[in-house]
């Protein structure tokens, strides 16, 4: 099932399957014929939570996330995704600290960023808040506008 909210960083679809959360997209969603593969459900007590928990979220009232989630990945991916569940609320990390957490080294920044683009639940799994070395917005799968909007909205809250 899915639905679909406003947000400040545009549209987005959220996907859930089995009672647990396994996609948010941006827009432009990414089907071929752009129609989703599944109906819309508005009423699906898992999206209803999860469009509450994310509107909370844009409206500065909510700071960590409690939805299900079944992001489906490979076991390194998943790993990385566990790494960004731990970046807290208005705070950053850089690729190559969650290389250095995850015991890569060489290249490790390099497939972190990789498997950070691969994150297919945005905002309640915050890639958005992994920066580059030097602190720098560095690439992000939702477009680097939106990445800063979030960045911002998070540091607004703060203070």
């Amino acid at each position: 099932m899915w639905t679909l909210m406003d947000s400040p960083v545009g549209e987005l679809r959220i996907i859930e399957q089995g009672g647990a959360i396994t996609s948010i997209e941006f827009q432009p969603f990414g089907d071929v014929d752009g129609r989703p593969r599944v109906e819309r459900d508005d009423d699906c007590p898992v999206l209803v939570e999860a469009v509450r928990q994310l509107r909370a979220y844009f409206a500065r009232d909510l700071k960590e996330f409690d939805l299900p989630l079944a992001p489906a990945g490979t076991a390194f991916q998943e790993r990385v995704w566990e790494q960004l569940r731990g970046i807290g609320y208005g705070e950053t990390s850089s690729y190559g600290q969650i290389a250095g957490r995850l015991g890569l080294t060489g290249h490790g920044a390099r497939a972190v960023g990789l498997a950070n683009g691969r994150n297919p639940i945005p905002i309640v799994i915050p890639c958005h808040r992994v920066v580059g070395a030097n602190g720098s917005l560095t690439g992000y799968a939702g477009g680097l506008e939106r990445k800063q909007t979030l960045l911002e909205l998070e540091q607004d809250a703060l203070f």
